[in-house]
């Protein structure tokens, strides 16, 4: 089936126009202001192989949660990021905690989230090595629950220690790393927390403007002159993952029109990232993806609309008959719920996907 746009959950994003309410500086405004695809969907959005692809995967990755709400086996068999990630491809297809064919199933993820939410508000196994990965997963995920339903005061708790725990453990440059103390930072882990904060600040959690101000500037200060993004401040390459983390991270901020944000779109779109043979043969192809579509998505107009048909035509030819995507080096679970989080963007049912 189909699904119709959830108004209810449009009208409450939308109201929230900008995540900071100044910008770290003035920016450098393009000739024409695009509107994101949020609220201009492109034709054809959504096909009958995309809806038979997204209801093979959602059911494949069902089966593959576990007994205590956690999902697959082996190393991230208990991994709250994990977990966060599989409930965040349920919620995108408009299921609850209460309502929807995957209630349960989301239910059980956002149980095994919480019971990893620490008294610090770090939620992390024990023996999760670099947990600032899964943390801002899972208090994305949070934050999108909470957003949908704010029925459970549990979730409202647990989101507010983890929005304190990433607060305290942004670094005097503006980002974050791997692990919850301010020292390091990379744009890979800082985009995490900053969609984190978003999302919670969607949900009516205060989040304080220097923070946000701070994290803008770090990614800024990430960006090289040929707009793609390196993976800290100081000198390195380009690569289009992390330039579709960068953009993203400058839109979720509440920056929409800014020269930053047009060279790292345009360095997209010439890194021929689609068409290129899949997660076989691309580093990081589904976090990469999972970025891009949502930096385009937010972009609208012909980055959109030129983005989305050939991303989703990819994503649906290289799903495995049993319904799962296939990562290497993540897992089963891990492609599967990125694969279909970004299959599920036009159905826009998640806040975070909202300006």
């Amino acid at each position: 089936m189909i699904h119709l746009i959830h108004f209810t959950v449009l009208l409450f994003a939308v109201t929230i126009s900008s995540f900071g309410q100044e910008q770290v500086s003035p920016p450098v405004v393009p000739p024409t202001t695009t509107v994101g695809a949020e609220s201009a969907p492109a034709e054809n959005e959504i096909t009958v192989p995309m809806v038979s692809s997204i209801d093979r995967g959602l059911a494949a990755l069902a089966a593959q949660q576990n007994d205590n709400g956690s999902f697959g086996r082996g190393r991230y068999g208990s991994h709250a990021g994990i977990a966060a990630l599989c409930g965040l491809a349920f919620l995108a297809d408009g299921n609850t905690p209460t309502r929807g064919q995957y209630a349960p199933q989301v239910r059980k993820a956002l149980d095994f989230v919480l019971e990893s939410s620490t008294e610090s508000g770090l939620i992390s196994d024990p023996t999760s090595h670099g947990p600032m990965y899964g943390h801002g997963f899972a208090t994305l995920f949070l934050g999108e629950v909470y957003g949908m339903d704010q029925g459970d005061s549990r979730v409202r708790d647990a989101l507010v220690r983890a929005v304190r725990l990433i607060q305290s453990s942004q670094n005097d440059e503006g980002g974050w790393r791997y692990n919850p103390v301010p020292s390091d930072a990379d744009i890979s882990v800082t985009i995490c927390e900053i969609m984190a904060l978003r999302s919670a600040r969607n949900a009516g959690i205060k989040i304080p403007k220097e923070a946000v101000d701070a994290a803008v500037r770090y990614v800024r200060e990430c960006q090289n002159p040929d707009g793609g993004f390196r993976y800290t401040r100081g000198a390195g390459s380009s690569a289009w993952p992390r330039t579709a983390a960068g953009v993203a991270s400058l839109f979720y901020a509440g920056i929409h029109d800014d020269q930053a944000i047009e060279s790292g779109l345009q360095y997209l779109e010439q890194a021929g990232v689609i068409g290129g043979g899949g997660p076989m043969s691309q580093a990081h192809y589904f976090y990469g993806q999972y970025y891009a579509v949502q930096a385009m998505y937010l972009a609208g107009g012909k980055h959109w609309s030129q983005w989305w048909p050939m991303v989703r035509d990819e994503i649906i030819q290289i799903q495995s008959e049993d319904g799962t995507w296939l990562d290497h080096s993540a897992g089963t679970s891990y492609a599967t719920s990125m694969a279909l989080i970004v299959l599920q963007m036009p159905k826009r049912y998640l806040p975070i996907f909202q300006r």
